[in-house]
């Protein structure tokens, strides 16, 4: 395998120690098993949290190894380089919530390759009080967005906020407005797709179903068409998983960069980075102080320079 200080291929390494690797440091073992694992490569890989010892994370790399206790390494080919949250990504905060502008390629929560450097592992880091390093900070994860997938997310920081906010997002109190750039001109202005959504085991996609799903509901607005790329305004009144991705790949209109389901990887001469997919606004009252509350993520700069590009005339 080929691996580079920064990424490197997307798989799962197995490894069964014998009789004669008892004892050894968890890195000093892997090291042994291959070329590619350097042992500054390995404490990386345990840092990020994709390093498995009898199924279960460790993040320690001197963990002694045992014979037979099966060792799995996870990489997920990105950057070993684990994304840290900062003030700038903060679009909102009180003593009960707080809101982030979550970058493209960030994991919402923990993966089996990583930890450290998705959102919640840094939202943790975020809130923790140095003052008071024993205390845990409180975390309710109501939302949740695909990697690729840019913008709002609201969590819960306090107890009384947790059920509140997870009511306010489950049910269709909330309002949930996307941007997107998608593939072609929409037949009409606006309109609203509705179906069943189940996971197909085959493609492991999501694809409505005439019975089983559970029901996804999605109505968009065009808000500027370029003609073989349109800009959607979208508001998700559900919230299945890939909702958007899969209701705009069916009706033949799949987002840009949006491999999986079948978008365009370039479009006006220009390769795609990834799902034309944002987050823009979330209204919702406020689970505690019942107020009105609207947060809006402004366009990251990949999918701004795309609509600058088509505003500016470039052929598609």
């Amino acid at each position: 395998m080929t691996m580079s200080r920064d990424t490197f291929q997307q798989k799962v390494y197995r490894y069964l120690p014998s009789a004669k690797d008892e004892g050894l440091r968890l890195d000093q073992y892997l090291a042994s098993c291959s070329d590619a694992f350097s042992r500054t490569l390995v404490r990386k890989l345990v840092d990020l949290g994709g390093v498995h010892v009898g199924g279960r994370r460790t993040r320690k790399c001197a963990h002694a190894i045992r014979a037979g206790e099966m060792v799995e390494v996870h990489v997920d080919g990105r950057s070993l380089e684990p994304f840290v949250l900062t003030d700038e990504h903060v679009l909102y905060r009180d003593p009960f919530l707080i809101a982030v502008n979550k970058p493209a390629g960030v994991e919402t929560q923990p993966t089996p390759a990583r930890y450290r450097g998705t959102l919640y592992e840094a939202l943790l880091h975020y809130l923790h009080n140095p003052f008071r390093p024993r205390d845990k900070p409180e975390l309710g994860m109501a939302q949740r967005l695909d990697r690729e997938t840019s913008g709002v997310l609201l969590f819960s920081i306090h107890r009384r906020a947790h059920a509140g906010l997870t009511q306010a997002i489950a049910g269709r109190s909330a309002t949930k407005i996307y941007l997107a750039l998608v593939s072609g001109a929409m037949p009409n202005p606006s309109g609203e797709f509705r179906s069943l959504l189940a996971r197909n085991r085959a493609s492991n996609l999501m694809r409505s179903v005439a019975k089983g799903g559970k029901e996804a509901i999605t109505r968009y607005r065009v808000l500027q068409e370029w003609g073989a790329v349109s800009l959607l305004e979208i508001e998700l009144l559900t919230g299945r998983s890939h909702q958007i991705r899969a209701h705009l790949s069916e009706a033949g209109h799949p987002l840009l960069g949006d491999v999986r389901y079948g978008g365009p990887v370039a479009v006006a001469g220009l390769d795609i980075p990834r799902q034309m997919l944002h987050s823009w606004r979330l209204t919702l009252d406020h689970p505690v102080e019942q107020r009105k509350l609207t947060l809006e993520a402004p366009l990251p700069a990949d999918f701004q320079y795309l609509v600058d590009r088509l505003e500016a005339g470039a052929p598609v």
